[in-house]
C-alpha cells in the first residue's frame, strides 16, 4: 500500500462515515504540478476523537491542535481537523485552536500553493485562495497578509524561499518584503528546524538562485552573522558551479568557499549539525587548494584518495576554480590531477557497501534524489568505520530516514 492508497482509503472511511475529508496541503500542489508527492496528508471536519474512535492503530502526537497520525499497514498519515490557529506567542505554534469549516481552515495556512484541497472521489479540486491561479503564474504567495503569516511561523520565510528554489517560482513582492522586514527574526526558530530548510535549499540543483534569496532577503546575515559582501557573493557564483546532485555538507562547504575554516565552522554551529557533518565540512574546507599542487606526491594523493570525502573535496575545488573565472585554464591542475589518478588504476580502496539500494528501499526510503544521498552518506559513515556489519547499517539508516523526513 502506498501513501496515497493509505490517505485515500482513510478518507473514504471517514466520508462512509459522515464526515468530510479532503487530501490537503503539498500532496494537491504536487499533484497539480505533476510532480510525484511523498506525503498525502488528510484534512477533516472529524475530530481528534472521531478520528481516534474510527481507526484502530493511531498516534495521537498533535492532538491537541488537531492533529492524529493515523497507521494503515506499514504507512502514516497525518489526519488533521479543520481548524484556525490564535494566539502565536513564540513564532511556531498556536496558544489555541478552534475546529471550523474547511474555507476557515484553508485561510490559516502559509502560501496559497499549499492551502488548496482535492476530493479524490469526485475527482475535484477545492481551492479557497487562488492557489491554482499562482501555481499557474509561478508565484509563491502567502494567503492573507504576509507580515501576519510569517509572524505565526518565522520558519515560513525559509520556506519561501525553499519553494521558489525546488519549484523555481518567484516570491510575490509583498511577500518578500515581509520576508526582507522580518529576516532578523528567523534567529527565534530553532537551528535544527533552520538546518531542515538550509539543506532542501542547498541540495536542489538550484541551490545558487536560494542563496541569492538568502543573502538578499538578510536571512544569510541573520543565521550566519558576518556572512555578507565579497564572501557571499563568491559563495553564489561557486554554487552555481557544483554538480547538480550534492550532499548537505559539500554545499555548506561551498557556500563557506570564501571564508576562513575556523569562520565556517563556527557559523555552522547554529545547525546543530551532526559530527559526521562537521568532520566533512571541515576536512573539505582545510583542504581546499591541495589538489591544485602539481608537485603532489603519490603517496600524498593516495593518502587523500583513502579519505571518503576526496570526491567532494575535487567537486569542491572544481567549483571554487570556475568560480574565480579565467575559463579551462584556471582547472588546468584539476585536469592533470585527474589523469595521474586515472593512471593509478584500482589504487583506491573502497570496501563495498553494507547495503545496496534495494536494501535501503526495504528498510523504507524512496526512489530519487534522497536515497542517492542516504546510500552516500551511510557509505561515508561506513568507510569512517561507524558500521562494520548488516545490522549496524540497518539501525543507522533507520534513524537517517526518522530524522529526514520530508517537510513539505
Amino acid at each position: 500500500m502506498t501513501n496515497r492508497q493509505a490517505a485515500i482509503k482513510i478518507i473514504k472511511r471517514l466520508c462512509d462515515n459522515g464526515f468530510e475529508a479532503l487530501l490537503a496541503g503539498g500532496c494537491v500542489r504536487d499533484m497539480l504540478l505533476g510532480r510525484p508527492a511523498k506525503d498525502f496528508d488528510v484534512a477533516t471536519d472529524a475530530t481528534p476523537k472521531d478520528v481516534i474512535r474510527l481507526f484502530k492503530r493511531t498516534l495521537k502526537i498533535g492532538a491537541h491542535f488537531g492533529v492524529v497520525v493515523v497507521l494503515m499497514e506499514d504507512q502514516r498519515v497525518e489526519v488533521a481537523t479543520f481548524r484556525s490557529d490564535f494566539d502565536y506567542t513564540d513564532g511556531r505554534r498556536p496558544s489555541r485552536v478552534e475546529f471550523v469549516t474547511a474555507k476557515e481552515d484553508a485561510s490559516r495556512r502559509d502560501f496559497t500553493i499549499n492551502g488548496m484541497f482535492y476530493d479524490p472521489g469526485k475527482k475535484e479540486v477545492t481551492d479557497y485562495v487562488n492557489g491554482q491561479a499562482d501555481l499557474k503564474k509561478k508565484i509563491i504567495r502567502t494567503i492573507g497578509d504576509p507580515y501576519e503569516r510569517f509572524g505565526e511561523d518565522y520558519l515560513r520565510m525559509l520556506r519561501a524561499v525553499r519553494f521558489a528554489t525546488q519549484l523555481q517560482f518567484a516570491i510575490a513582492p509583498a511577500s518578500w518584503k515581509a520576508v526582507c522586514g522580518n529576516a532578523k527574526n528567523i534567529t527565534k526558530v530553532s537551528g535544527e528546524r533552520i538546518s531542515i530548510e538550509i539543506e532542501n535549499i542547498l541540495i536542489n540543483p538550484n541551490r545558487s538562485s536560494g542563496a541569492v534569496m538568502l543573502v538578499k532577503s538578510g536571512l544569510a546575515e541573520s543565521i550566519f552573522p558576518g556572512f555578507v559582501s565579497e564572501q557571499a557573493k563568491f559563495a553564489i557564483k561557486a554554487l552555481g558551479e557544483l554538480r547538480k546532485k550534492v550532499d548537505f555538507a559539500l554545499a555548506l562547504a561551498c557556500l563557506f568557499a570564501g571564508c576562513t575554516t575556523k569562520f565556517a565552522l563556527e557559523k555552522c554551529v547554529v545547525l546543530m549539525l551532526s559530527r559526521s557533518q562537521n568532520r566533512h565540512i571541515k576536512f573539505l574546507l582545510t583542504n581546499r587548494g591541495k589538489l591544485l599542487d602539481e608537485q603532489i606526491s603519490v603517496a600524498e594523493l593516495k593518502r587523500l584518495l583513502a579519505k571518503p570525502y576526496f570526491w567532494d573535496l575535487y567537486e569542491l575545488q572544481r567549483a571554487i576554480q570556475r568560480a574565480k573565472g579565467g575559463g579551462k585554464e584556471n582547472i588546468t591542475a584539476l585536469i592533470k590531477l585527474r589523469r595521474r589518478i586515472q593512471a593509478l588504476g584500482d589504487a583506491e580502496f573502497k570496501p563495498k557497501p553494507l547495503l545496496n539500494g534495494h536494501d535501503l528501499i526495504r528498510l523504507g526510503a524512496v526512489s530519487g534524489p534522497r536515497l542517492g544521498q542516504l546510500s552516500e552518506e551511510m557509505y561515508i559513515a561506513q568507510l569512517e568505520g561507524q558500521l562494520q556489519t548488516k545490522k549496524q547499517a540497518e539501525q543507522w539508516v533507520q534513524k537517517w530516514l526518522e530524522k529526514h523526513k520530508r517537510i513539505v
